[in-house]
């Protein structure tokens, strides 16, 4: 599939209708235009393969944890269409000396969160594809985010923070699993 901003911005129009607005009021005018546009810039990770960025890689000579902690990133939520927000912290503990650049992390992060999602499954892509591509030892990613779909409706409690976690390799043996989790979270605002 491909993006269609005349159809989006006809369906933000009849979105507009249907609530009771007039899309040609003043404040309204150019709405599902600019609708549009922003619908593009925040499902762009649907047209693009995440791991692509994975492939560039380089030797360090090390085996120790790689991670970057506090990685901001917006999301969609596939069930209310709703944003969802927050910070992701990726790492990997390299086999064979064998790294990314740090900035790799955080656009797999970016390609994944840019398109409707769960943040369940957000969190597994990019452990998935860093344990896929480049065959670390072990990999660790937690996600902690805002759902604006929790905040603004429903139970409408703001501020309340969703933690998903994912492990693979040896992250996930229990003794290291509790040492990375402290880690990551140790730092988290």
């Amino acid at each position: 599939m491909t993006y269609d901003p005349a159809g989006v911005s006809r369906a933000s129009h009849d979105l507009l209708v249907a609530i009771g607005e007039d899309p040609a009021r003043e404040g309204l005018v150019g709405t599902p235009e600019r609708m549009a546009r922003a619908w593009q810039q925040m499902c762009s990770g649907l047209t693009e393969d995440p791991c692509e960025h994975l492939r560039t890689q380089f030797r360090a000579g090390t085996d120790e944890l790689v991670l970057v902690r506090d990685i901001p990133f917006h999301s969609v939520c596939e069930h209310h269409l709703l944003p969802f927000f927050g910070r992701a912290h990726v790492g990997y503990i390299p086999r064979g000396g064998v790294v990314v650049g740090l900035s790799k992390l955080a656009r797999v992060v970016e390609g994944y969160a840019r398109r409707p999602q769960v943040q369940e499954r957000l969190t597994a892509q990019v452990a998935d594809a860093i344990d896929q591509v480049l065959a670390p030892q072990g990999v660790i990613v937690v996600i902690e985010a805002e759902h604006l779909c929790m905040s603004m409706r429903g139970v409408s409690k703001p501020g309340s923070s969703t933690v998903t976690s994912a492990l693979r390799g040896i992250m996930s043996d229990g003794a290291t699993r509790a040492e990375m989790m402290a880690l990551v979270l140790s730092g988290s605002r």
